[in-house]
């Protein structure tokens, strides 16, 4: 679940079919040395949350063809994917109240981009995106910086064609008073995106823009997941003060007590050594006590350390190399089940203890979930994680707002299942409402696919990286794999994501 840099070589002349820009207006730790969680500081009055802390900071200014410049110098052909940006982009940065985990008062801070300029596009009220990001193991990850590819590419796939984005960088990151990051838990994640937008509402005015009434909320890989749930509590809490026009969920971990059980069932995936125990500790802090000491879960060379590790201050291959984690050993290499494909996750020097996946595997084997296709979560473990992804498992309501979910099938870190089980509970609950799925690794229909294009890029990108590995005389599966959650999926779903919402 983590976003990486882009590396595709791109087929200019297929990716430039029908990329063409456009209004959007036509449719858009536990605190240091605990084990248990505290709560650092009295819960903010309801009315603090989402207030300001100082007024907004201008962080950047780009013109169009700066903008266009700055994505094809990261990556030759990113602004045939993107659409040439039609407005410029001023970026601020604006910090706010909200909370932790355990409930507890912590700042956080929004990216809030600015679409501006002479085109029907740019100027009167503006339609509002909501981003959600992805996973990011370093804490100054901040949305507002478009040296990182994920923020080039939301200012220019949506701010640079007409809509006002807001981009929360979490609770843990940018500078956070939070000294963990509440990672996939859907009521503090979706409470702190609520009041990220609150505080961007509130300097809009003095920042000079004008929102329409038009509010989508979207999100990329944890960002999916995070995009829904803020969905949920805008539907089922905050209907008086929020009206979601369409949302859209982009290869986000949605079924995740599926998810975790194929992970210990047998099947884990690329970024588990890292995504588990951050997930783990968000828990911890939620009050789910999943241990009384990181060494019940975690093997002692890792324990030690594990709780204040991430995000922190250095990447995953770095960690690695200092032996603070696992690069993919995930269990140990005799620890079953293991499931075809999976050795590379079985190895010496394992994060997770045997002992802690037997308990797991017991319980999915006495209290099995996903069971009633209608209802997958009508069962009752007693695991206590199994207990808390269950409880952040977002198949538990009905969307009202137009949901489009989309990813890749062959995804190696959220697997695609997750966009089936979501869809097909979200049919079950709504069998009347608008949800569109879109597999960008499907074949294109030659009629009536609104979605024609992002698949042919998609196709366009996995073929261009195949060959780039064989001239190099590497692995194309292997070039493809590397690329496809981050550098293959991710810029073709956003662009979906925009033709869904231009078309409401």
């Amino acid at each position: 679940m983590f976003y990486q840099k882009v590396i595709i070589s791109l087929v200019l002349a297929v990716l430039a079919a029908g990329c063409g820009g456009g209004s959007a207006g036509n449719g858009g730790v536990t605190a240091p040395g605990s084990t248990s969680p505290v709560v650092i500081a009295p819960p903010p009055a309801p009315s603090l949350r989402g207030n300001l802390v100082g007024g907004p900071a201008a962080v950047a200014a780009y013109e169009p063809q700066a903008l266009k410049q700055l994505l094809d110098s990261a990556q030759s052909g990113t602004s045939a994917i993107t659409s040439t940006p039609v407005c410029a982009v001023g970026v601020h940065t604006v910090r706010y109240h909200t909370i932790g985990s355990a409930g507890e008062d912590t700042e956080a801070s929004t990216a809030v981009m600015l679409p501006s300029g002479a085109d029907p596009a740019c100027s009167g009220p503006r339609p509002v995106l909501l981003y959600a990001h992805g996973t990011s193991p370093l804490k100054s990850y901040d949305m507002s910086k478009l040296d990182g590819t994920e923020a080039r590419l939301i200012a220019a796939i949506f701010a640079a064609q007409g809509f006002i984005v807001v981009a929360p960088n979490y609770a843990g990151y940018a500078g956070s008073t939070l000294a963990y990051h509440a990672y996939l838990d859907g009521e503090q994640q979706s409470a702190d995106m609520v009041d990220g937008l609150r505080a961007a509402r509130a300097v809009f005015s003095q920042l000079g823009a004008s929102a329409s009434a038009k509010l989508y909320v979207t999100g990329y890989s944890q960002g999916g997941y995070v995009a829904l749930a803020t969905q949920r509590a805008m539907q089922t809490r905050h209907a008086a003060e929020f009206s979601v026009t369409a949302a859209a969920g982009l290869s986000g971990p949605y079924a995740l007590l599926k998810f975790g059980d194929a992970i210990f069932g047998g099947a884990p995936t690329l970024g588990a050594t890292a995504f588990v125990p951050m997930l783990v500790n968000a828990g911890q802090h939620a009050g789910a006590a999943l241990y009384a000491s990181p060494g019940d879960i975690y093997e002692t060379r890792y324990a030690g350390g594990i709780e204040n590790l991430l995000p922190g201050t250095v990447g995953l291959g770095e960690l690695a190399s200092l032996g603070k984690l696992p690069a993919s050993a995930l269990f140990a290499w005799n620890s079953v089940p293991q499931a075809a494909g999976s050795k590379e996750f079985f190895n010496d020097g394992n994060l997770i203890r045997t002992s802690y996946r037997d308990g797991y595997t017991a319980d999915m084997q006495l209290r099995p979930c996903d069971v009633a296709g209608s209802d997958p979560l009508a069962c009752t473990p007693a695991h206590a994680l199994r207990l808390w992804l269950k409880k952040n498992d977002l198949r538990s309501y009905a969307p009202a707002a137009p949901l489009l979910l989309c990813g890749g099938d062959a995804d190696p870190l959220v697997p695609y299942y997750n966009t089936n089980a979501a869809a097909d509970y979200f049919r079950a609950k709504n069998p009347g409402g608008t949800l569109h799925v879109v597999n960008v690794d499907s074949t294109p229909s030659l009629f009536g696919d609104d979605y024609s294009q992002p698949k042919l890029g998609f196709l366009a990108a996995k073929t261009a990286v195949r060959a780039n590995a064989a001239i190099s005389g590497g692995s194309g599966d292997a070039a493809v794999r590397d690329a496809y959650h981050a550098g293959l999926v991710a810029p073709f779903c956003l662009r979906a994501a925009r033709d869904f919402f231009r078309a409401r």
